[in-house]
């Protein structure tokens, strides 16, 4: 998600502005009417919320190779159709099958009590007995790396880093590493196994869940996050000054792999059919809740923006392709193959964004375009600004799914969603319809719908993005 600085010049935010301002050969004085009486009608009220209604009430947890997964993708294929989109189709993916089975961690001295535990997706599990061992602290995974083996050999590694509640995910990127890559660490120092304060920043005693990369070059442990109130209990022991050892137990287990499917729904363009603009979010979610907002919302902002488009008068001039993608949780698996099997295309993809941080609002936008191109990013800005949106700068990263299409040179967009709340319920039990309040999710689909209209009409395409383009901000 967080990519590195520049390498041209900055561009000042009023020498933008001050480009876009001036009548430009980048859209028609209609074109950009349209784009504004769309943003209005989106925020007067949209179907969205209907959307992820369905999906959470039809389908409920989507987990990648599960029975909740391949009605998932039913679901999708006859929602696009019943909206009216063209090209309706599935692309088959392969996706690996991981079983949560059940986890227990407790702490059984010096001061014995249960704990809110989930096993990491992917670990392995323990011995059918357990495991059960003395707890090393640590407050970082750096720390845990500069520890001497003889400090961990034998023991289970607690690592307890409290992540930042911060509006641009900031926080997120700061600690998932402990998540992903702490397994593999504490492994090749000798570790039984790894637990960690979830990855989240809700202070209620649920814990969350997420997944990790084991090192080819370190053996397997078992991998478990316990809530933050757990966590913090388990530190009040350990600050006591006695031994502290836990028990942990889980079934986690890993099969064969399955087959998954991206969905496909289309509006036609009515000018430039064979060039693209796409509009993605990822179908699956985590087993242990229905994922309402992780990615219902993120569907559903998508799909609605796309219909409320072909629902206009006037239609685009390029296609506007909505991709919801398979088991982005678990691998990217869908984004990859989409890549993959779409590489002849890739070149006449102009420029492409995806919804993947909860349901908003919108709050920034940020490009990876052609530098030649910020000004015309500086004037989609201005239609998007009634909607409390301010500019960023060119180091965009599209989402995680769009990873393989911006290395190939795809331009994309971050419409910012506003995350500030969002990893309170981020991957656990809590991600339900409830959390989602139907007026955010409207501003986020008018926001989505501008930039998409105006993408799909704009004279010239958005130059190709560098893997190192500029800062300038917008």
């Amino acid at each position: 998600m967080y990519r590195p600085a520049a390498l041209f010049p900055a561009f000042s935010a009023a020498f933008l502005l001050a480009a876009a301002a001036v009548p430009a050969a980048d859209w028609s004085e209609q074109d950009l009417a349209t784009a504004a009486t769309l943003r209005d009608r989106a925020v007067a009220g949209t179907n969205a919320f209907d959307h992820v209604s369905g999906l959470v009430t039809e389908v409920g947890p989507r987990f990648a190779g599960s029975a909740g997964d391949a009605a998932a993708v039913r679901w999708a294929l006859n929602r696009l159709g019943t909206l009216g989109f063209s090209n309706v189709r599935s692309q088959d993916v392969l996706v690996p099958r991981w079983v949560r089975g059940t986890a227990e961690v407790s702490i059984v001295a010096p001061y014995p009590q249960p704990l809110v535990a989930v096993a990491i997706g992917g670990s392995v599990g323990t011995p059918e007995e357990g495991i059960e061992a003395q707890v090393v602290t640590v407050g970082s995974l750096e720390a845990l790396s500069a520890l001497p083996a003889n400090q961990v050999s034998g023991k289970i590694v607690f690592i307890d880093q409290r992540m930042e509640r911060t509006r641009d995910a900031s926080g997120y990127g700061a600690v998932v590493p402990n998540r992903s890559q702490g397994a593999s660490v504490a492994a090749n120092l000798g570790a039984t196994a790894l637990v960690i304060r979830s990855v989240g920043t809700s202070p209620d005693r649920v814990a969350h869940t997420g997944g990790l990369s084991y090192r080819t070059d370190a053996p397997r442990i078992p991998a478990f996050a316990i809530s933050n109130p757990d966590a913090d209990l388990l530190a009040r022991q350990v600050k006591s000054g006695k031994p502290v050892r836990l028990r942990l137990r889980s079934t986690a287990r890993e099969l064969p792999p399955a087959w998954s499917a991206n969905v496909i729904g289309e509006i036609p363009g009515s000018q430039s059919p064979n060039e693209v603009v796409l509009l993605g979010a990822h179908l699956d979610s985590w087993d242990v809740g229905p994922g309402a907002v992780d990615d219902g919302a993120g569907v559903a902002i998508v799909m609605e923006a796309a219909r409320l488009i072909a629902k206009l008068d006037r239609k685009p001039a390029r296609t506007i392709r909505v991709v919801l993608f398979a088991n982005e949780e678990f691998g990217l698996s869908g984004g990859r193959e989409y890549a993959r099997l779409m590489s002849e295309e890739i070149p006449r993809h102009v420029i492409a964004f995806e919804a993947d941080l909860g349901q908003g609002p919108v709050w920034r936008l940020q490009s990876r375009v052609g530098v030649e191109q910020l000004p015309a990013v500086a004037q989609m800005l201005q239609v998007l600004e009634p909607l409390k949106i301010e500019g960023g700068d060119n180091t965009a990263s599209g989402g995680a799914d769009l990873r393989p299409l911006r290395e190939a040179g795809v331009p994309v967009l971050d419409l910012s969603l506003d995350a500030t709340n969002y990893f309170d319920i981020h991957h656990t039990t809590n991600d339900t319809l409830a959390k989602i309040d139907p007026k955010i999710l409207d501003q986020s689909v008018a926001a989505y719908a501008v930039a998409a209209w105006l993408a799909s009409t704009k004279q010239g395409d958005f130059g190709r993005a560098s893997q190192q383009t500029s800062a300038g901000s917008h």
